[in-house]
């Protein structure tokens, strides 16, 4: 009881603070990004190798098979069938790619175990190609895998802390073909918004046009903002980039309610309103079980000791509370009269649903 008091107690405080950060403006930059200008994912298939018996066993063949190919490389033929090591790992290695990264730049790598190897700890990654999603190559992997957890074993026994068969590899993508992205020369650009939203790109549109002193910023659409390089900033365009994303803006947001059944957890916008509803809220407790009693004869009795099973039912329905809440009732409104009548966060996650389900709450319900 207790945690989910806490519980709605955060719940409030938040709906209490929400007002007041809504008040703060938003940086452009924070909302938005400019078309092109982009990450991209890498990604590779490599062998870990050195492991103190803790890589694949013989049920990954694709490891050995792996090994082999890169031993015929460097001139050494084996047959993979007689290849009996559990030093090495098939691993997936992944990279993100940022814009305007040059030759010789160096990237963080992931390095995730594909077999059945235990830990990673310990091994070095033989150096992977990282290709794009068009195929091709743009950088290279190689280095001392980095765990943050550990394993360890003996008979009949075995610890183990956080997950030893991920890694990372810091600075150990080497960049070796850059993504073609030149801003020179270029006369119009396009923003995009990260949510489409028609009033927050009308917001932004004002926004930029003030900060650049004049009519540059026009709303395609809902997401997608079109800008129109002043000709006082053609050689500056880096310059310009900059004034707009530090533009300052009030965003609009959705009035939108987001519930985790898993664990519980209840989010709700300030701007969530109900219709008049009136709710009830009852709790039936069902308890199924079973005694023994032992039935013990007479002394000096030819009888026999007799274990007799009762089952036994109890059922306590405690009395049902009932709250009226107003039209237009605020959020935090709707969970303190929630919350007075004892509901925990699962039980306010059921009674939001039969709200929105009777038509009574002016939000998007949203359960992830």
């Amino acid at each position: 009881m207790l945690t989910k008091r806490l519980c709605f107690i955060s719940i409030v405080c938040l709906g209490l603070m929400l007002p007041q950060l809504s008040s703060a403006a938003s940086r452009i930059k924070d909302i938005a990004a400019f078309e092109g200008v982009r990450d991209n994912q890498l990604v590779g298939y490599g062998l870990v190798v050195g492991l103190n018996g803790t890589g694949d066993r013989s049920q990954t063949f694709f490891s050995t098979q792996t090994l082999a190919n890169m031993l015929l490389r460097s001139g050494i033929t084996i047959d993979p069938v007689q290849v009996r090591v559990k030093n090495i790992a098939a691993v997936m290695v992944t990279a993100i790619l940022p814009p305007f990264v040059r030759q010789g730049s160096r990237l963080d790598v992931t390095v995730s175990s594909l077999g059945d190897a235990q830990s990673l700890q310990g091994g070095v990654l033989i150096m992977t190609p990282l290709t794009a999603a068009n195929g091709q190559v743009y950088a290279t992997a190689q280095g001392q895998v980095v765990l943050g957890g550990f394993s360890a074993s003996s008979v009949g026994s075995r610890i183990q802390s956080n997950h030893p068969t991920v890694g990372r590899i810091p600075g150990g993508g080497l960049v070796e073909k850059e993504v073609a992205l030149d801003l020179a020369g270029k006369e119009q650009l396009n923003l995009v918004l990260h949510r489409s939203d028609f009033t927050t790109a009308t917001r932004a549109v004002q926004a930029m046009n003030e900060a650049a002193g004049g009519n540059v910023a026009r709303a395609l659409d809902g997401r997608t903002i079109s800008l129109a390089v002043p000709p006082a900033y053609y050689g500056r365009i880096v310059e310009f980039m900059s004034m707009i994303e530090n533009a300052k803006m009030d965003v609009d947001l959705p009035a939108r309610v987001v519930l985790n059944e898993k664990t519980g957890t209840i989010v709700l916008g300030k701007d969530v309103k109900i219709a008049e509803v009136s709710i009830i809220h009852g709790s039936l407790s069902l308890q199924v079980g079973t005694i023994f009693a032992i039935s013990q004869p007479e002394g000096f009795s030819r009888g026999r000791t007799v274990v007799q099973p009762e089952s036994q039912v109890a059922v306590n329905e405690e009395k049902g509370e009932a709250v009226t809440l107003r039209e237009g009732a605020s959020v935090e409104e709707v969970v303190r009269a929630l919350n007075d009548i004892g509901a925990g966060p699962r039980d306010v996650i059921a009674i939001l649903q039969a709200i929105k389900a009777q038509g009574a709450l002016q939000a998007e319900l949203e359960i992830i």
